[in-house]
């Protein structure tokens, strides 16, 4: 069941998905000045699962680690990430413009457009290994529903 470096991976992937899925979550490195306290004023800000991808010094570790350092960080997105964790798939869209994260209200348009505007979909299937497909370039990350909420 366990091998020296803790579960399998189709376990990780189970104990993964058992836990998050219809949830999202937001990776990151920690974050810039009032970023954090922004994102809890937006609504629903605070029901974002946070996880802070730099690695610990943990010999096995839980399944969302394991999936954020085996899969979401080899993709080489821009950090801060959100995720949308679904019953066959993780979305995941960056939430940086140029050097710098958006503004939290930001991810409200985001969530309007993600089933078609995404950087990279994960699909899950059974025990296999996520498939990966890109959608937006990385130097797109402009929410094309934000002019239209303005009136612009």
């Amino acid at each position: 069941m366990f091998g020296l470096f803790g579960p399998r991976p189709a376990q990780q992937m189970e104990r993964f998905r058992d836990r998050y899925t219809g949830r999202s979550l937001i990776v990151h490195q920690g974050f810039a000045g009032d970023w954090l306290e922004e994102l809890l004023k937006q609504p629903g800000g605070g029901g974002h699962f946070r996880i802070d991808s730099r690695p610990l010094p943990r010999r096995r570790p839980s399944p969302v680690e394991w999936l954020v350092q085996t899969h979401i960080l080899p993709l080489g997105l821009p950090q801060p990430l959100f995720l949308d964790v679904r019953e066959g798939a993780i979305l995941v869209r960056h939430l940086t413009r140029g050097e710098h994260a958006v503004h939290p209200s930001e991810i409200a348009w985001f969530l309007e457009e993600l089933d078609t505007r995404h950087h990279a979909r994960l699909t899950l299937d059974g025990d296999a290994a996520p498939q990966v497909q890109y959608g937006l370039p990385v130097n797109d990350n402009e929410a094309l529903s934000m002019p239209e909420q303005l009136g612009l």
